[in-house]
């Protein structure tokens, strides 16, 4: 056990170049085997120190506890929380894996447990040593006797409890344990035990579908009913559902982003293998589940629209000054959300939807044009039902309305074809 991005354990260049082709791979990013830009973000992101491996979501050999019946030991504590916050994350994050397979937790004071959990910083007897505060937030080993099972953490990090800022203890815990209990690291952006952090609200937690499936895989499912119904597991939205709807599409310097709940998928044109991320990935402080996204080339920045408010992201950074309302464009206050933007690369106008109806802005005077809103029809003749997301391409207006798409001509006021919702987005 050990972190793919320790310093000086590989033994020649090429090897080091195989590692960081297989990081590469793993992430979606292209395959160079050199440690360029791209790359090196990846790597700065807080994130588990279990290395990257090829496995889908077990450990090698599927290795696992021959026992449903756990121990488990706290045998320090962060001075970032109470006692009491730390007993009860560990407690939920263990639970979280309870609830979905035969396993059960019981806690000691003393003695060996299954699975022993400190907070430690730097070397720490285990030939994993931690790399001060960012990047690597903890490491858990695999079933198995001595240190097997053991979930360490980094104290050079801040642990949190409820809270967006720094690292909540409950959504690190939970992952570790995925560990402890045999899971390997999953490439599906969403699933808890995808190697980079990222926040969700753990009131609301539920484990996502392809974390159930991986531990269930060893394990099986729960024995017991739940004494009340669980909710519906998320799963990661798939590109290849002809039914996908999605919550927004831009562009970004010649890519397209394609959004969809807590996801996007960034595609190169010229390429027929778009990749998927968190959104949180990428823009830390970003909303999900937006509503609407348009790139302004004028700005060189994308905004995000949720609800009654507006993030700009400037490269991997929420702009200053952002979020702001929707009033702070001129509409008014009567308009909740828009469902889709589109920027004209002809006028520089913005198209806001809401719904069947659509307003023009001029980001040069930042008032909305008069005489709007208009109806889509108006603009958009043959564009039917409301529209949901809008983006340009190579000198053609393209309209989502749920699952289809309209391929449009703004200039002119043509419709040309009706295409398929991955058209775009092939799976």
């Amino acid at each position: 056990m050990g972190d793919v991005f320790a310093h000086g354990n590989f033994r020649s260049v090429s090897q080091l170049s195989l590692k960081v082709s297989e990081m590469q791979q793993f992430f979606g990013l292209k395959v160079t085997g050199k440690l360029d830009s791209e790359t090196l973000d990846v790597m700065k992101k807080p994130r588990c120190g279990v290395p990257d491996v090829a496995a889908y979501s077990t450990s090698p050999g599927n290795i696992k506890w021959k026992k449903n019946r756990l121990t488990y030991r706290i045998e320090n504590y962060t001075p970032d929380l109470s006692v009491a916050e730390v007993d009860n994350a560990i407690a939920k994050a263990l639970q979280v894996w309870a609830d979905v397979t035969p396993l059960r937790f019981t806690r000691i004071y003393s003695g060996v447990a299954d699975i022993m959990i400190s907070f430690t910083r730097g070397a720490h007897g285990d030939g994993s040593p931690f790399d001060g505060p960012g990047n690597t937030l903890a490491h858990a080993f695999g079933p198995a006797a001595g240190i097997g099972g053991d979930a360490h953490f980094d104290e050079d990090e801040t642990f949190t409890s409820g809270t967006s800022n720094d690292y909540n203890l409950f959504l690190v815990a939970a992952h570790e344990f995925g560990h402890s209990l045999g899971l390997g690291h999953s490439k599906v952006p969403g699933a808890l035990m995808y190697p980079v952090y990222s926040y969700t609200d753990p009131s609301s937690y539920s484990l996502p579908q392809d974390d159930i499936s991986g531990i269930q895989s060893l394990y099986g499912p729960n024995p017991d009913e739940p004494e009340k119904p669980r909710p519906t597991p998320p799963t990661t939205p798939n590109a290849c559902d002809p039914n996908l709807v999605l919550d927004a599409v831009a562009t970004l310097r010649g890519e397209l982003m394609f959004f969809k709940d807590r996801i996007f998928w960034r595609s190169d044109p010229w390429s027929n293998t778009p990749q998927q991320y968190l959104i949180r990935h990428f823009w830390t402080d970003a909303p999900v589940d937006i509503d609407a996204a348009y790139e302004s080339p004028r700005e060189d920045r994308v905004f995000l629209f949720k609800g009654q408010k507006i993030w700009a992201i400037n490269g991997y950074d929420v702009a200053r000054g952002y979020p702001k309302s929707l009033s702070s464009m001129g509409l008014p206050e009567s308009v909740k959300r828009i469902t889709a933007a589109l920027y004209d690369q002809a006028t520089g106008k913005i198209y806001l939807f809401v719904d069947k109806m659509y307003y023009r802005y001029d980001e040069q005077t930042s008032t909305i044009d008069e005489g709007y809103p208009k109806p889509v029809e108006d603009g958009f003749p043959g564009v039917a039902g409301k529209v949901t997301a809008a983006f340009q391409f190579r000198g053609f207006t393209y309209i989502y309305s749920g699952s289809v798409i309209y391929e449009f001509s703004l200039p002119t006021k043509r419709f040309f074809r009706l295409l398929n919702n991955n058209y775009f987005l092939p799976c």
